[in-house]
């Protein structure tokens, strides 16, 4: 099994982010995080990003961008600026209500990230979609991730949510065989805690059987990169992603 490196999703430090961009970009490597993603820029361009990053021995391992930024006049400039900052992944975080509200809008959305992986592989770069708990829940007896995952063509990446996934009704065995289903194409994950008695649980302290999960993501998943996402704050933030992995390397 491959060693796979640990990342940060900014979204769950951005209050310290727009107070002090590149402090808290010290602190995350400092910590040990090998990668961030971003969900925002922070009114920073991608030269200044990139210099910081790369200051702090910090890799960008993707960019969480509404659909309409890849699609028409728009996605020329999403992928300058992300040539530009060196980032190839750019993740799809949600769809607006009027593609996820049938089985034919799933299906729609699917073949939109379809064109965009089409038109954006030239560039070296990959789109993919990130779940919420709604993409668990079942449309006339379907579920949206398997509509969306069984029309999309194997370039588009599969970013499963840990605790996203369970809060939608998944058990822990059902997010594992989730990554089996679709193998090579969790090139990212969220890793997200779940626990049905502490919402504030990190890492290590729920309901998700890690080891499992990682086990499925280092042999069939694909995986490239772990992502740490957290949402809920039993501390501060930057103490919560602190703890989070230091949990994960325990669990690794």
């Amino acid at each position: 099994m491959k060693r796979i490196p640990i990342a940060l999703q900014l979204y769950s430090v951005r209050r310290d982010c727009e107070r002090d961009l590149y402090g808290t970009l010290e602190e995350i490597a400092k910590m040990g995080y090998e990668g961030v993603e971003f969900a925002g820029y922070y009114n920073r361009t991608a030269e200044e990003l990139r210099g910081m990053l790369e200051d702090l021995g910090l890799k960008v391992v993707g960019s969480h961008l509404r659909i309409d930024t890849l699609r028409g006049e728009e996605l020329k400039k999403t992928v300058e600026f992300n040539k530009a900052l060196g980032n190839k992944y750019l993740i799809v975080p949600a769809l607006p209500k009027e593609l996820r509200e049938s089985k034919a809008s799933w299906v729609e959305a699917a073949r939109l990230m379809n064109e965009i992986s089409e038109k954006i592989k030239p560039e070296g770069m990959q789109t993919g979609y990130h779940n919420h708990a709604v993409d668990f829940m079942p449309i006339n007896g379907e579920i949206p991730w398997h509509i969306f995952f069984k029309e999309a063509k194997p370039d588009v990446i599969m970013q499963l949510d840990t605790g996203n996934a369970m809060m939608g009704g998944l058990t822990a065995d059902e997010v594992i065989e989730i990554i089996k289903e679709y193998p090579g194409r969790a090139v990212t994950v969220h890793l997200k805690e779940f626990s049905a008695t502490n919402k504030k649980a990190l890492i290590g302290e729920g309901d998700m059987k890690w080891e499992e999960f990682f086990k499925a993501c280092e042999t069939v998943g694909g995986t490239e990169w772990y992502i740490v996402e957290q949402e809920s704050y039993a501390y501060p933030p930057l103490e919560c992603v602190k703890r989070c992995l230091e949990n994960l390397k325990r669990l690794l």
